[in-house]
């Protein structure tokens, strides 16, 4: 059996129980707005951070493709407008021996033909750019080059066709060396004579051209040296081609870092200007679309005639309603007249009356018909033949005295 006690319990409990579902059902109708907006929230955040990163992605490869294509375009001007720096070719000399020449004397001349081309198809020197051109001989100090003394060597350059352009002699010889050097150089470096580690030689440094320029229209492809002596002893010659570059080569040869770095900067900025407008081109019409333009040149005359047509109207407006205040004090003094004067005096007052009313009936018909001249024939298009020897003319069919209904209408 349950005592008195057990339903106030009870009821407390049920009580508390219910208010904990309210609390709970409150709760989540609090939570399920802010679990939206927080959905809502992360999607949009997630959406724009997907978007933001691929923008970053094609921007990253734009960029990209923008400095590769600048360093190609560097690289190509460079290969193609700096010539060969310098140019080294070994100088074989042949000559005849067919002769009975007494002694270790020869029979012809030493001579060479060197080739300006590489692979045949391509110029060593460029046309315009100057050229020192050397030869370099190894010569022994044998007894023979000693007695030689001075001779000469001879240089032929010669176009396509087989035509001489340009020919040169120099003369030289071996550097002096009296007996006692030579016998104290030769005692020093026994050991490494004895070893073979050097050789009792000298190279010889001839300039032949200081400042060689091929011709455009006859290009030099090759040449021919000649030592003037039948009695020289060589060991082997060499051909030295340099060029002294001057103004933008003098950069590019001298700071090749540099360079670089300010024609691949240059390169870049240049297209990504063009990218740019590229992109403005096609996602926005271009920094002045045509319908911005046309705007701006039907601007003028539609404005013109806009602003025409609202002073007309609104010189139209005072003008009607500054005649609204005056008519009524007009049409007054007419009444008086006729009650106070008799016919003569009647006659004259509406004389006076229809002298006054129609000036101002015939200035309303002239800004009206201004107004529907600016409305029809455009700006600065006027009749002038409302008005006449200085007065205006109303127009045909229109009463001279227009009346106002009144309060004295009616008596």
């Amino acid at each position: 059996m349950q005592g008195p006690n057990d339903s106030p319990q009870r009821q407390q409990s049920t009580e508390h129980r219910g208010g904990s579902a309210v609390q709970t059902v409150t709760m989540g109708a609090a939570m399920g707005p802010l679990l939206h907006w927080l959905q809502d929230v992360a999607a949009v955040t997630f959406h724009k951070a997907r978007r933001t990163l691929f923008q970053a992605a094609i921007l990253f490869c734009t960029l990209s493709l923008l400095l590769w294509v600048s360093i190609f375009l560097y690289g190509s001007f460079y290969y193609s407008y700096m010539p060969t720096v310098s140019f080294s070719n070994p100088v074989h000399f042949y000559y005849t021996s067919d002769c009975d020449a007494a002694g270790s004397g020869l029979c012809s001349f030493p001579t060479a033909n060197i080739s300006f081309m590489k692979n045949e198809r391509d110029q060593v020197m460029a046309n315009g750019q100057p050229y020192r051109v050397s030869l370099e001989l190894e010569m022994p100090e044998s007894p023979v080059n000693e007695n030689l003394g001075m001779f000469m060597i001879k240089m032929s350059c010669y176009t396509k066709g087989g035509r001489t352009v340009s020919s040169v002699g120099r003369s030289t010889m071996l550097h002096y060396r009296s007996s006692l050097l030579q016998t104290l150089s030769t005692l020093f470096f026994s050991p490494l004579l004895l070893a073979g580690m050097t050789e009792q030689k000298q190279l010889i440094e001839v300039e032949l051209y200081p400042d060689y320029k091929t011709n455009a229209y006859q290009p030099t492809v090759g040449a021919v040296i000649e030592i003037q002596s039948r009695r020289v002893q060589i060991y082997s010659a060499q051909l030295r081609i340099h060029a002294y570059f001057t103004g933008i080569r003098y950069v590019l040869y001298n700071f090749p870092l540099t360079s670089a770095v300010i024609g691949v900067a240059t390169n870049f900025a240049f297209l990504s200007v063009i990218a740019l407008f590229g992109y403005l081109q096609v996602m926005w019409g271009g920094l002045w679309p045509p319908e911005q333009v046309r705007v701006k040149v039907m601007l003028g005359d539609n404005t013109r005639i806009q602003k025409r047509r609202e002073e007309a109207r609104k010189r139209m407006e005072r003008e009607n309603s500054q005649k609204e205040i005056s008519s009524p004090a007009v049409i007054g003094s007419i009444n008086g007249t006729f009650d106070t004067q008799e016919n003569g005096a009647v006659a004259e007052s509406s004389s006076k009356t229809l002298s006054v009313i129609p000036d101002a009936s015939g200035a309303e018909a002239t800004h009206t018909a201004e107004a529907e001249s600016h409305d029809s024939e455009g700006p600065g298009e006027t009749d002038g033949s409302d008005v006449l020897d200085g007065s205006p003319r109303s127009l045909p069919g229109e009463t001279a005295v227009r009346h106002r209904p009144g309060p004295w209408m009616s008596l």
